[in-house]
């Protein structure tokens, strides 16, 4: 067992099938056809401590900011071959960890652009108080452990302020 010997994500695409491209193939008759495809990243674990650099992870999290959605693995097996980070395998436990790391990253994302937000909005400027408004709520929501696809937004507030954060937790 060797943890963090995988710093680098595994990848690999899947062709989407799809009977109405076959359908109209027969139809267009087009030089090529590309079916759609799903690309699948496989990123090392994390560990408690990854949102503070823990565990190489900063770099996790940042492969993990660059997806569209997120999809946990978790092991539900005992082996002794294969020592578990934290001793004993509890899968429960282990989704928790994942779920609060995520947060405390889109925290620290939520407090920096706070700072930055609040400073405009001091001067006036309505489309930052509004920005900051709906920052608050997400800070709220992440500290009382919700992830930001789960906090009360209107859908204004998602489409102006939320959706190009890149909040992890945003991901589905």
């Amino acid at each position: 067992n060797f943890p963090f010997c995988t710093i680098e994500p595994n990848v690999g695409v899947v062709n989407v099938p799809d009977k109405r491209l076959l359908k109209l193939e027969e139809l267009v008759k087009p030089e090529r056809v590309l079916p759609a495809t799903v690309e699948i990243v496989d990123i090392a674990g994390l560990v408690k401590g990854a949102s503070k650099g823990e565990g190489l992870g900063n770099q996790f999290l940042s492969n993990i900011r660059e997806t569209d959605a997120i999809l946990h693995v978790l092991r539900c097996f005992d082996n002794d071959n294969i020592v578990h980070v934290d001793g004993k395998v509890n899968p429960i436990r282990d989704k928790e960890t994942i779920d609060i790391e995520l947060q405390l990253k889109d925290l620290e994302t939520v407090d920096k652009k706070l700072e930055k937000v609040k400073r405009a909005a001091r001067t006036g400027n309505k489309e930052a108080q509004k920005e900051e408004t709906a920052l608050l709520k997400v800070k709220a929501g992440l500290e009382a452990g919700i992830s930001v696809r789960a906090i009360d937004l209107t859908e204004s507030e998602r489409e102006e302020f939320i959706k190009n954060s890149q909040f992890i937790t945003d991901k589905p």
